[in-house]
């Protein structure tokens, strides 16, 4: 009964939220990109909210000391699909993803994304993905936002975090901008492991310290998502020993 609810809500929620989304829609096409960032961030961290206290999901945060003052990479490890809405509301604001390119077909969903600068790629297409990393390369060095990638591509329901793709880390290295690793427990738990029925959970996001890019030589920059990887795997690793 809880995921059908929830799922309702999911809903119901952003067909209420048809006449703010128009409201931001205006506000880009005519370059008030302050007022937009506003509307974002008061609107997207209270829906996320609202949907983890409906399905039960409690979050506890650490490290928000860590994130730099410029746009940086966060590159987080990818349990479930709550961990969207998690990093949504538990980093110091909503930043835009880097998606896969079939979060577009979603709707209201993808202008809710379009609006807040995610970008979207597909696997399936080395162009489209070429085209797309380098609209966050854009938007990095515009010093516009920050981005959230999840460098496995897939969920890992919990078991070993997977190889980190180096897409995302390229953006990162073109601009010079810190990575940001993210370690995220327990979003597995809120669906994954009950067979995509929604549960309560205890999750939680440490936040690591920056790994800053602008003095890596070139050796040291192909090796950085293995480095960050381990990071991520070491802290998680200690959260489950807690």
């Amino acid at each position: 009964m809880r995921t059908i609810i929830w799922f309702i809500y999911f809903w119901l929620y952003l067909l209420l939220l048809l006449p703010t989304m128009k409201k931001a829609q205006r506000l880009k096409a005519d370059g008030d990109q302050e007022a937009l960032d506003r509307l974002l961030e008061q609107k997207v961290p209270t829906w996320a909210n609202s949907l983890m206290k409906l399905a039960g999901v409690k979050v506890h945060v650490e490290g928000l000391e860590n994130i730099p003052d410029q746009p940086v990479i966060f590159v987080s490890n990818h349990q479930g699909y709550f961990d969207i809405p998690v990093l949504l509301t538990a980093l110091d604001k909503p930043h835009p993803l880097v998606s896969k390119e079939s979060i577009r077909k979603i709707p209201f969903i993808r202008q809710w994304m379009e609006l807040l600068g995610c970008v979207f790629i597909d696997r399936d297409n080395p162009r489209q993905a070429v085209s797309a990393l380098n609209d966050a390369v854009k938007a990095l060095k515009e010093k516009k936002h920050s981005f959230i990638i999840f460098p496995e591509g897939t969920r890992s329901r919990g078991g070993e975090v997977g190889e980190f793709k180096s897409g995302g880390f390229r953006v990162a290295l073109k601009n010079k901008a810190p990575i940001v690793p993210v370690v995220i427990e327990g979003t597995y738990k809120a669906m994954e492991a009950n067979h995509m029925l929604i549960h309560p959970a205890d999750v939680t996001v440490q936040i690591l310290p920056p790994v800053y890019t602008d003095h890596l030589t070139p050796e040291e920059g192909k090796k950085i998502g293995d480095i960050v990887r381990e990071q991520v795997v070491q802290a998680k690793n200690r959260l489950q020993t807690v």
